[in-house]
C-alpha cells in the first residue's frame, strides 16, 4: 500500500511543470583576463542568489559579437548583457572617452574621483539608449615601452609611436612622435618590421604581446586607467521579478568592488611578469612626468571643448573632489 502511494506521489510530481527559468546571454570582447574572471563571478553570484531561476550564458573573446557590435546588440535585445571598453565608443559621445584622456587621472585616487564624477553622466547617456549601467571597472596603469632609456619626451621625438585611438594619436603629435595605428594583435610584427619602435600601453598588454621580445624598458607613468562598462538591456531588466533585479544589482555592487581590487593587483603582478622576463622598469624622471602632465592639460582642454558645458561641469566636480 505504501509503495503504491509513493509511486503515485512520484508520478504526480513528474507530471508537474518544471520551474520556470529565465535565460540571458552576455557578450564580452575579452579573453581570460581579470575582467572576464570578475564577470564569471558576477554571473555565479546572480545564479546563486536566484537559485538558478536566472541563468546567464557568457560568450567571451568576441565569439558572439565583436567589440563594436556589443553595445548595439544589447540595445536591440540580441543579448541582454554586455561589456565594452567605454573609450572604444568615443565617436558616440565625449563622455565615453574621458577616462582615456592621458594624464587627466594618472593615479588611483584620481581615477576613482573621475569615476565618481563621470558616473551620473555616463549612466544618463546609456539610459537614453535603453541601457542600464550595472558597474564599471578600470584597467591597470599605462606606460611607455622602448628599446632604449627615456629620460624626457625629447627622446620620443621622431619615433614611430603606436596609437590605437584618436586621443593617443594626438598625444603622439604633441610629443613630436609620428602616430602609427597598430592593433594589439599586430604589435609584435610591427616592432619586428620597424613599423613602430615605441608604444604606450599597460603591463597586461605587454605580457599579452610578449613585449620583452622587442623592447627592454617599461616606464609606468600611470597615464590613464580606462574603464570597462557592464550594462543590461533596460526592458529585459524591468521584465524580471523584483527579486531577480535585486540579485543583479547586488552582484553588480560586489563586482565593482572586486574588480577595483583585481585591477590594482594586476598592476603589480603583470609588472612583475615583465621584470621576470628581463625587462627593466625604471621610475620615470620628474622631468618626464612634468612634460606629460603638460600634455595632459592640453588634451583635457581639447576634450572639454568637445564635451561642452556638461564637460566643464564634470571637470569642476572632479577637481573639487581632489582638493
Amino acid at each position: 500500500m505504501l509503495s503504491r502511494l509513493l509511486l503515485a506521489i512520484i508520478l504526480a510530481c513528474a507530471a508537474l511543470p518544471a520551474a520556470a527559468q529565465t535565460r540571458w546571454v552576455m557578450a564580452t570582447p575579452y579573453a581570460e583576463n581579470f575582467h572576464t574572471i570578475n564577470i564569471r563571478q558576477f554571473i555565479a553570484d546572480i545564479e546563486k542568489a536566484t537559485n538558478g531561476s536566472l541563468a546567464i550564458q557568457l560568450h567571451n573573446n568576441a565569439t558572439l559579437l565583436p567589440m563594436g557590435q556589443i553595445k548595439r546588440g544589447v540595445q536591440t535585445g540580441q543579448v541582454q548583457l554586455g561589456e565594452i571598453l567605454l573609450s572604444a565608443y568615443a565617436n558616440e559621445d565625449p563622455f565615453f572617452e574621458v577616462d582615456g584622456v592621458p594624464f587627466l587621472a594618472w593615479t588611483w585616487p584620481q581615477a576613482e574621483a573621475l569615476n565618481t564624477a563621470t558616473e551620473p553622466y555616463i549612466r544618463a547617456r546609456l539610459e537614453r539608449q535603453g541601457l542600464t549601467l550595472l558597474y564599471m571597472v578600470h584597467w591597470d596603469a599605462q606606460g611607455f615601452y622602448s628599446r632604449t632609456p627615456i629620460q624626457s619626451l625629447a627622446e620620443l621625438r621622431g619615433t614611430r609611436f603606436r596609437a590605437y585611438n584618436n586621443v593617443t594619436s594626438r598625444m603622439a603629435e604633441l610629443m613630436g612622435a609620428t602616430p602609427v595605428t597598430v592593433q594589439l594583435a599586430e604589435v609584435s610584427q610591427a616592432f619586428a618590421t620597424n613599423v613602430i619602435n615605441t608604444m604606450f600601453t599597460s603591463a597586461q598588454s605587454g605580457v599579452s604581446t610578449t613585449a620583452w621580445d622587442f623592447t627592454r624598458y617599461w616606464y609606468n607613468v600611470g597615464g590613464m586607467r580606462t574603464r570597462n562598462a557592464v550594462f543590461a538591456n533596460t526592458r529585459a531588466l524591468m521584465a524580471l521579478d523584483p527579486a531577480m533585479r535585486n540579485a543583479i544589482l547586488a552582484a553588480s555592487t560586489a563586482a565593482a568592488e572586486r574588480g577595483k581590487e583585481m585591477a590594482k593587483q594586476a598592476e603589480i603582478t603583470q609588472a612583475e611578469r615583465l621584470r621576470s622576463q628581463g625587462m627593466q622598469l625604471p621610475t620615470p624622471s620628474d622631468q618626464m612626468m612634468g612634460e606629460l602632465r603638460g600634455i595632459g592639460e592640453t588634451l583635457t582642454g581639447e576634450w572639454a571643448q568637445r564635451a561642452g558645458a556638461e564637460g566643464t561641469q564634470m571637470l569642476d566636480r572632479y577637481r573639487a573632489a581632489l582638493r
